[in-house]
C-alpha cells in the first residue's frame, strides 16, 4: 500500500475498531482483516505495572523501546496490540494482584487472537513462577524477566510467529553487562528516574529481591552523568537516583562510591534543580555519604532509611547486618549534618518470633527517631525466602493488632513533625493543579512533603517559596510568598 494512502487511512491515535471500519470501507475488506491491517499500520501497546519505582522505570524503558518500533501508547488494554504485565514479587499479595489482573483481561485475547499478551518483571525471575504462569494462563504469548528488557523487539517478533509461549528469562544481564542508552518514554516532564545500580547482594531473610534482580551491578559514572545532563537539556528539574541499595553504588567498580557520585552530579548537571535517591541500606550508609549529601546544594535532605524493626533479636533473624545502636548512630550523624533532614522508613510488624517486648522496642525506636513518615506492613510469608520457613509464625490477629498500634503512633509523630513546620517557608517544586482546580497547585518540599497552596497553572515547573499555614498527617497547606516569586 502506498505510504500516502497509509497516512490518509490511519489518522494518528485512531482506535483499531474505527480504523478497521475505515479501511474496510475504503478497500472493500472484511472487518477482521481490516482491523488486523490497521493494527499493523498503527500498532499500540499498553503496560500494566505493579510494584516499585524500579518496575515503573522499566515500564518507561519498554514504552521507549516499543516507541522506536512504531508503537503508540494505548489509552487502555482494550486498544492494545501488545499487552504487557510488568509484575512485582516482593510480597505474595502483589503476586496475587497481578495474577488476578492477568486473568481478568484474558477475554481480550479471545476477542483478538492477534493480540500479543506478555508477562515480564520480577515474577518470572522467581523459581517455579514461570511454570505457574504457563499452567494458569495458556493464552500467554510471551514471558520474560528483568534482565533482558533490551531484547523486547526480538521477543515480540518471536511471540508473533511461534506457536507456543515464548519464555526467555535470563539469570543475569549476560556477558555484555548493563545495556546503555536504551530509549525511555518518561511518564512526566518535570521529574525523572535514573537507575544507578541494579540488584542487591544482601540476604535479608524475608526478601526475594536478590533472586529477582540479581547481584549488584553499578552503572559507570560517566553514563549516569550523560543521562542526567540530557535530562537537564530536556527541561527536567528533578531526578531520583534508583537502586535496591543506592549506598552500595560503586563497590563493584572499585574506584568510586555513592558519595562521589552525588558530588559529581551536583557539580555537573545544569538545569537540574533537585537530586533525590532511594532506597538506602543502613549498613552501607557511610559518614562520607552523609557529608556529601549535606555539602551538595542540589541533593535534597530526604532520606528513606528502612529499619524494619527496633529489636536486635528480630534484626538478627531478618539478617539485616546492623543493630539498633548502629542505626541510631547513623540517624544522629544525619541530624548533626542536617538538623532539618526528613527521615522516613519501612517497618515490618509480626516477624516470626517477634515478642511483645520486641514490638515495644520498635515503638520506642519510632518515638526516638521521630520519623516523618513510615511504610508499615504486617509480615507475610514469601515463598522462596528463609523467613517463610522460620518457626514461631505469629497469628494474623496478633499482627493486625500490633500494626494498628504502630500506625496510630506513627500518625501522631507525623502530625507533630508537620505541625512544627507551620510558619516556616519551604521551597516547593510546583508539579500541577491540585485535583484539577484552576486556583490551587501542589508540589513537594526538598524533604519530599506534599504541599498544596493557592496558585495558578503558570507556577507549574517553578521552584516557589511557600509559607506553611496548616498541617495534616500526610500533607501540608501553605500560601505562596508573592514577593519572592515576583523577584525570582
Amino acid at each position: 500500500m502506498d505510504r500516502e494512502i497509509d497516512l490518509a487511512l490511519t489518522p494518528p491515535g485512531e482506535s483499531d475498531r474505527a480504523g478497521g471500519a475505515r479501511l474496510a470501507g475504503a478497500l472493500n475488506l472484511d472487518p477482521d482483516t481490516a482491523r488486523r491491517l490497521h493494527a499493523r499500520l498503527d500498532p499500540k501497546v499498553y503496560i500494566e505495572t505493579f510494584g516499585c519505582q524500579m518496575n515503573e522505570h522499566d515500564t518507561e524503558i519498554m514504552y521507549g523501546i516499543l516507541g522506536r518500533m512504531g508503537y503508540a501508547q494505548a489509552s487502555g488494554p482494550e486498544e492494545a496490540d501488545v499487552l504487557l504485565f510488568n509484575t512485582c514479587a516482593i510480597r505474595e499479595s502483589a503476586v496475587e494482584h497481578a495474577l488476578g489482573r492477568i486473568g481478568q483481561l484474558k477475554p481480550l485475547k479471545y476477542k483478538n487472537p492477534d493480540l500479543v499478551v506478555g508477562v515480564c518483571g520480577c515474577l518470572p525471575q522467581v523459581e517455579g513462577q514461570t511454570e505457574r504462569l504457563l499452567r494458569m494462563f495458556p493464552h500467554l504469548d510471551l514471558i520474560f524477566g528483568t534482565h533482558n528488557i533490551h531484547q523486547l523487539p526480538e521477543l515480540i517478533e518471536r511471540a508473533r510467529h511461534e506457536r507456543e509461549t515464548v519464555v526467555d528469562v535470563w539469570e543475569s544481564m549476560g556477558p555484555d553487562g548493563i545495556p546503555e542508552r536504551l530509549p525511555v518514554q518518561r511518564a512526566g516532564t518535570l521529574k525523572a528516574w535514573v537507575t544507578i545500580i541494579y540488584g542487591c547482594n544482601k540476604r535479608c531473610s524475608y526478601c526475594i529481591v536478590p533472586r529477582t534482580r540479581g547481584r549488584e551491578r553499578s552503572r559507570l559514572p560517566e553514563d549516569i552523568v550523560a543521562e542526567v545532563q540530557e535530562l537537564g537539556r530536556q527541561g527536567y528539574k528533578e531526578i531520583t537516583l534508583l537502586g535496591q541499595n543506592v549506598n552500595a553504588y560503586g563497590k563493584d567498580l572499585g574506584y568510586t562510591d555513592f558519595g562521589d557520585l552525588l558530588t559529581l552530579l551536583d557539580q555537573s548537571s545544569p538545569g537540574i534543580e533537585r537530586i533525590r535517591f532511594t532506597t538506602n541500606h543502613p549498613k552501607d550508609f557511610t559518614p562520607k555519604m552523609v557529608e556529601a549529601i549535606a555539602r551538595a546544594p542540589k541533593v535534597c535532605e530526604w532520606l528513606h532509611l528502612p529499619v524494619q524493626s527496633g529489636s536486635d533479636a528480630v534484626l538478627r533473624r531478618m539478617r539485616r547486618s546492623y543493630n539498633r545502636r548502629q542505626y541510631l548512630d547513623l540517624v544522629r550523624r544525619i541530624r548533626e549534618w542536617m538538623p532539618d533532614a526528613v527521615i522516613t522508613t519501612d517497618i515490618i510488624v509480626g516477624f516470626p518470633g517477634e515478642t511483645e517486648d520486641d514490638f515495644r522496642q520498635t515503638l520506642s525506636l519510632v518515638e526516638e527517631v521521630g520519623y516523618d513518615a513510615a511504610f508499615m506492613f504486617m509480615f507475610s510469608p514469601r515463598a522462596g525466602t528463609e523467613a517463610a520457613t522460620l518457626p514461631d509464625q505469629l497469628p494474623q490477629e496478633v499482627k493486625k493488632e500490633r500494626l494498628q498500634r504502630l500506625i496510630e503512633l506513627q500518625n501522631r509523630v507525623s502530625l507533630a513533625k508537620n505541625q512544627a513546620m507551620v510558619g516556616r517557608v519551604e521551597e516547593i517544586l510546583v508539579e500541577g493543579l491540585d485535583k484539577g482546580k484552576a486556583d490551587r497547585v501542589y508540589g513537594r518540599t526538598r524533604g519530599n512533603k506534599l504541599v498544596t497552596a493557592p496558585g495558578s497553572a503558570d507556577l507549574i515547573g517553578r521552584l516557589v517559596p511557600v509559607r506553611i499555614t496548616e498541617a495534616h498527617i500526610w500533607t501540608l497547606e501553605g500560601s505562596v510568598v508573592e514577593a519572592a516569586v515576583a523577584t525570582g
